[in-house]
């Protein structure tokens, strides 16, 4: 396992990270006799990023990693969430500094520790200023409750004005970056990834094995079950992408989830995968998406297969050509 810097940061964390929201979630989630073998697992890999949020589980996902990582806290980088809750309270609801402060106490309760190192927001909420936000977070920053931030699941425009504002305050900005990425689900390539890039956010996407559809199981059998479909059908286009990248698997001697989780991390970008798992077997074989190797070849048919439209003002963008001006830019004197 290597290592790269989150985003600006100096902090160091393992090139893959483990999710957790399977970890006590009841009917599809992991015991904890389980989920301690998968935790100790993706450590002994020497993966020393750590996933959780508050809501997972009604909190045992908290309280699990908590009786997990007790005598080696400080090797592990540990990050959770806040917005969510299961209260019916309405302030146990979105980004205010009232849930913010209740909620980072009650984390810190479950996860037996005095300090998060990376406390992300989970989701923008419709209602909280992103100001109050940011000054939230730096508060907890200066009392060492948590030692960097980052936000999840929020238009770019919000999280570009989140550290534009930090930044003229002198308050603690976002360094990472949750969001959906798959090769089923390529939609942030056009604003969130460049904005990513341009601002120095580590990018941590999940749902990177497409609700399990990536793992080829539901091309394999018409009868396999799963969170795909709980809901409705798994999509002709979703089993059109499946089949690639099926392909792709069985030329290099892979799983197609190691493939799915290799062209992800092949993305442009400091980019780090959750992985999640139900199992020891299961985490195992995603952890073997390091050793897989795509070639441009194999890149380019994956690419061409999950391709979705490109949204306005992009499509335009990328089909003007100024022969007037130029592609270079004018010597500086």
């Amino acid at each position: 396992m290597r290592y790269v810097l989150m985003g600006s940061s100096g902090l160091r964390v393992s090139e893959l990270a483990l999710g957790t929201m399977t970890f006590g979630a009841e009917g599809w989630g992991v015991d904890q006799d389980e989920s301690r073998r998968v935790y100790e697992g993706f450590r002994e890999a020497g993966g020393n990023f750590v996933d959780t949020a508050n809501v997972y589980s009604d909190g045992r996902s908290e309280t699990f990693l908590g009786g997990f990582l007790a005598d080696h806290r400080d090797e592990v980088v540990l990050a959770t969430k806040y917005s969510f809750s299961r209260s019916k309270d309405v302030n146990t609801h979105g980004n205010s500094r009232k849930n913010m402060m209740a909620s980072v106490h009650a984390s810190l309760r479950r996860l037996q520790t005095d300090y998060i190192d990376l406390y992300w927001v989970h989701f923008k909420d419709h209602t909280t200023p992103i100001d109050e936000v940011m000054r939230g977070l730096d508060d907890l920053v200066t009392q060492g409750k948590v030692h960097y931030v980052g936000i999840s699941d929020t238009p770019a425009w919000q999280v570009a004005r989140g550290n534009t504002i930090a930044d003229l305050r002198g308050w603690t900005p976002f360094v990472g970056l949750q969001i959906r990425y798959s090769l089923l689900d390529r939609d942030v390539e056009h604003e969130l990834l460049p904005m990513a890039r341009a601002l120095d956010l580590t990018v941590t996407p999940w749902d990177t094995l497409g609700q399990g559809v990536l793992t080829g199981k539901y091309n394999r059998s018409s009868d396999a079950s799963g969170r795909a479909t709980l809901t409705r059908e798994v999509p002709a286009r979703a089993r059109g992408i499946a089949a690639v990248v099926i392909d792709v698997a069985e030329e290099i001697g892979a799983t197609p989830s190691q493939v799915a989780l290799a062209w992800v991390r092949d993305r442009e970008g400091v980019v780090v995968p959750l992985i999640g798992a139900r199992t020891r077997a299961q985490l195992d074989e995603n952890l073997g998406c390091l050793d897989v190797v795509l070639s441009a070849e194999q890149r380019s048919r994956l690419d061409e297969a999950s391709a979705g439209r490109t949204p306005f003002p992009h499509n335009m963008i990328s089909n003007t050509v100024s022969d007037e001006v130029g592609t270079h830019r004018p010597h500086q004197h």
